[in-house]
């Protein structure tokens, strides 16, 4: 019995990896980022895919836009600890929570680095296999546009790169009008939803302070009015605070902002920053840090 060879024109590949191209898109005309490196992450995430987790891509392009830009840098994370050994001494494993939330399983640094070789050869297959033919159209219009080849975003710094002086005097104009205080969580007047459920508890990393018109900032220029007030970590002038709340309008917003996971990892000019929902503590013994008015 003869065989027939399945061809595919190089239109109907690129047909077939739409997704590809719709994420790697969002990578380089979106945000900005190098295209031969942001062609390196796609190489990398379709190799998870191939190595047996399921619909990454999509899982990735389904995500809010600014969360995508995130999982790009953890992906760099990760190809950094598989390519350079004095890496693994300068990151923790928590720096891809984020990942692995996406892949639901507790993947580590670790595993990229300690199986190298296999991550190293799979990559390079999806580079050869997919992304040079899939995307070479792309990469090319980006590279013109962009003049050279350089790295022209990192991180959600992007989303914040304009205008911030302006939008700092506005935002410190809205927050000095909070008057609520913790004991007294009540309706809002304009969505009649309980404060407590429409709050997330941020935390920040230590050495690397946050200002409250950062934070308001960041999430105004991605959702515009959503904030209602902020409460930062009470310290004193020279001490950093490492906590605050957030009071969104909706709580839609915080379901948007998890996606269905617990926490959330964001990037602010530089300094991480997680988020989860508040949970209000009803016991004496385990009360949460007081807000400030």
């Amino acid at each position: 019995m003869s065989s027939k060879s399945f061809s595919m024109s190089m239109d109907e590949f690129k047909l077939f990896h739409s997704i590809d191209r719709s994420l790697y898109s969002l990578l380089v005309d979106e945000f900005l980022r190098d295209p031969v490196e942001a062609m390196q992450v796609m190489a990398f995430w379709i190799w998870l895919e191939r190595a047996g987790f399921r619909k990454v891509v999509s899982r990735i392009l389904a995500l809010p836009i600014f969360l995508v830009n995130e999982l790009a840098d953890e992906a760099i994370i990760c190809l950094k600890y598989i390519n350079d050994l004095q890496f693994l001494f300068l990151i923790d494993g928590n720096e891809i929570s984020l990942t692995q939330n996406i892949l639901k399983e507790e993947i580590s640094l670790q595993f990229f680095h300690e199986n190298r070789d296999d991550v190293l050869n799979g990559i390079g297959k999806a580079l050869n296999e997919v992304c040079t033919k899939a995307l070479n159209d792309i990469m090319d219009n980006a590279m013109k546009r962009n003049n050279v080849a350089s790295s022209l975003a990192q991180g959600s710094n992007m989303m914040m790169s304009h205008s911030l002086s302006q939008q700092c005097v506005q935002n410190q104009d809205l927050v000095n009008n909070i008057h609520d205080s913790e004991s007294s969580i009540t309706k809002s007047p304009s969505s009649g939803i309980l404060r407590e459920n429409r709050t997330m508890f941020v935390t920040f990393s230590k050495g690397y302070p946050v200002a409250e018109w950062e934070v308001k900032d960041f999430f105004t220029r991605i959702f515009g009015d959503c904030v209602e007030s902020i409460y930062m970590q009470e310290v004193k002038n020279d001490e950093q605070a490492l906590f605050a709340r957030i009071v969104f309008h909706n709580p839609s917003f915080i379901n948007f902002i998890l996606n269905g996971m617990t926490k959330a990892k964001f990037t602010i000019n530089g300094k991480h920053v997680w988020m989860r929902k508040f949970v209000p503590k009803r016991t004496s013994f385990s009360s949460p840090p007081p807000m400030i008015k």
